[in-house]
C-alpha cells in the first residue's frame, strides 16, 4: 500500500496551500522541502522580505517628505541598515513558522530534503523512497540571468542577493524594468542610492496598460530613479568592488558603459525542475522548460501533476495557490475551476500598481468595442489628505453589454482596491453594478466607484 495519498514537492505558496487543501479533504499528505524553513522563494527570499523593505523605506520617505507638513517635527530619521535587515529577517521568521504550524495543525508530514521522482508513485528524499498514489510538483522557479552576466551575489546580485547587501550602495544599476527590478530599485533609491534602470524594451513593465506604463515611469523618475530604455546589456565586468555595465542602444547600435557599486539582475525567472528526474520519466516539457499539463494539472504521466511557476502562465504566488487548491480538489473528486481571466497582478512600489483582465491594447488587437471610465486620485479626498493623490483608476467595459473586461490602477492601496473589481468580474458584473454600490466616505475605494460611474454618464468628482 502507498504511504500517502499525495506527496507535494516544494513548499512555496502553491505547494503548502495545496498540501493544506489535500489534508482538509481527507487525503494523507506529505510535503517535500530541502530548505531549513518552509514557504519557498516567496516567504524566504521573495515576496515577503521585499515587502518588509518596501514598507520600511516608504516610512522613511514619508518621514523625510511629508511629516513636517503634517506638523510632525523632531529628530531627523537615519537608516540603521543592520536593524532594517533584522526587521526583515524577523518578518520572514514569523511567516515561515506560521506555515510550519499549519503543517502540524493539518497533520501534514514534512519530508526534509530535496525530492526526486524515480518512478510514478515514488518520491525519493535522501536515502528514503516514499510511495504515494499521487505526486504534485510545485518546484517553483529560479532567477534567470543574461549571457555575459555572471551573478556572484556580492557585486552582481539577483533579487535574493539584493535582500542581503552588506550596505546601501552609492550607485545601483538595475537590469530590467519589470516588477522585481522596480520594487527593489525603489527601495534602494529611497534609502539614498542613485538608481539607474536599464531596460531592453521601450516601456517599463512590458505587457501592462500603456497609460499606466507612462504614468508609472514618470512618477518613479520624479522619485529619483533614472531610466535607459531600449538598451541591450552586453556584459557586466567586475573589478574589485565595482562593476561596469556595457549596453548597446537598439536604436542606433551605439555602445555605452556605466559603473556601479551593485548591479541587480532582474531579467525574469525560469521554471526550476533540476534534479527531479523528469527527463528519465518521460514527462513532457515545453521549449521554455515548463512542465506540460492538461486542464486538470495532470502531466502525461499518470499520477503526476504540476502547478505554479513550473507550468505555463504568470509566475505569481496567488496563481500557484489557486492551482494548488484546484489540483487538490480534483484529486478528491471535486470539479474545481480557476478563472485565468481574473488573476490580478500587483507592483508594491509607491504608488502601487495593480491590474486585472484585459488592457486597451489587447482589446484593440482583438477588434473588441469597449469603453473606458477613468478617475484621478486628485479627486479623492482621502488620497489628498494622505499626500497620495498621484495616479488613477481605469475601468474598461464592453461597449454593448457594460460588462467589466479589465481594470488598471496606479495609486494608493492599488493592490487592495483591485480585488473589488476582481469580485465584480468573477460575478460577470457590469460597470453600472459597481457604480450603484454604495462606497464609504472618505476612502480610496471611492475612486473605483467614480471610475465605474465614468463608464456611464460620468464621475461625480471629476
Amino acid at each position: 500500500m502507498a504511504n500517502y495519498d499525495v506527496i507535494i514537492i516544494g513548499s512555496g505558496p502553491g505547494g503548502y496551500v495545496s498540501a493544506i487543501r489535500c489534508a482538509q479533504l481527507g487525503l494523507k499528505t506529505a510535503i517535500v522541502e530541502g530548505r531549513e524553513t518552509l514557504g519557498g522563494t516567496c516567504l524566504n527570499v521573495g515576496c515577503i522580505p521585499s515587502k518588509a523593505l518596501l514598507h520600511a523605506s516608504h516610512m522613511l520617505h514619508e518621514a523625510e517628505h511629508n511629516f513636517a507638513a503634517m506638523g510632525l517635527k523632531g529628530k531627523t530619521q537615519s537608516v540603521d541598515w543592520k536593524q532594517m535587515l533584522s526587521y526583515k529577517s524577523d518578518t520572514i521568521g514569523t511567516n515561515t513558522k506560521g506555515v510550519e504550524f499549519l503543517m502540524k495543525k493539518n497533520k501534514i508530514d514534512w519530508l526534509k530534503g530535496w525530492g526526486s521522482i524515480p518512478a510514478a508513485g515514488k518520491v525519493k528524499v535522501g536515502d528514503d523512497v516514499h510511495e504515494t498514489k499521487n505526486i504534485i510538483i510545485a518546484s517553483g522557479s529560479e532567477v534567470s540571468s543574461l549571457p555575459g552576466v555572471e551573478i556572484d551575489e556580492k557585486v552582481v546580485v539577483s533579487s535574493t542577493g539584493a535582500l542581503e547587501l552588506s550596505k546601501v550602495p552609492n550607485k545601483m544599476v538595475v537590469i530590467g524594468a519589470g516588477v522585481i527590478g522596480l520594487e527593489l530599485g525603489s527601495v534602494y533609491s529611497r534609502l539614498g542610492a542613485e538608481v539607474e534602470v536599464i531596460e531592453f524594451a521601450d516601456t517599463v513593465t512590458p505587457g501592462m496598460d500603456a497609460e499606466v506604463q507612462r504614468t508609472f515611469q514618470k512618477l518613479l523618475t520624479k522619485q529619483g530613479l533614472s531610466f535607459t530604455m531600449g538598451a541591450a546589456v552586453q556584459s557586466v565586468e567586475v573589478k574589485g568592488k565595482k562593476a561596469t555595465v556595457t549596453y548597446k542602444s537598439r536604436k542606433d547600435d551605439s555602445e555605452s558603459t556605466v559603473e556601479a557599486d551593485t548591479v541587480l539582475v532582474a531579467t525574469g525567472r525560469r521554471p526550476y525542475t533540476d534534479g527531479l528526474g523528469l527527463e528519465a520519466l518521460g514527462v513532457e516539457m515545453s521549449e521554455r522548460g515548463q512542465i506540460k499539463t492538461d486542464g486538470h494539472y495532470k502531466t502525461n504521466i499518470d499520477g503526476i501533476y504540476a502547478i505554479g511557476d513550473c507550468i505555463d502562465g504568470p509566475m505569481l504566488a496567488h496563481k500557484a495557490e489557486d492551482e494548488g487548491m484546484a489540483c487538490a480538489e480534483g484529486l478528491a473528486g471535486q470539479k474545481p475551476h480557476v478563472n485565468y481571466d481574473v488573476i490580478p497582478g500587483v507592483i508594491y512600489t509607491h504608488p502601487e500598481v495593480a491590474n486585472v483582465g484585459k488592457t486597451e491594447e489587447q482589446l484593440k488587437s482583438e477588434g473588441r468595442d469597449y469603453k473606458v471610465g477613468k478617475f484621478s486620485f486628485m479627486g479623492n479626498g482621502r488620497a489628498k489628505a494622505n499626500f497620495a493623490a498621484d495616479g488613477f483608476v481605469k475601468i474598461i467595459a464592453d461597449k454593448a453589454t457594460d460588462r467589466i473586461l479589465g481594470a488598471h490602477i496606479i495609486g494608493p492601496a492599488a493592490g487592495d482596491l483591485i480585488h473589488e473589481i476582481c469580485v465584480a468580474m468573477e460575478f460577470g458584473a457590469a460597470a453600472e453594478d459597481l457604480a450603484r454600490t454604495c462606497h464609504a466616505h472618505p476612502t480610496y475605494s471611492e475612486a473605483v466607484r467614480e471610475a465605474a460611474l465614468a463608464c456611464g454618464d460620468g464621475a461625480i468628482h471629476a
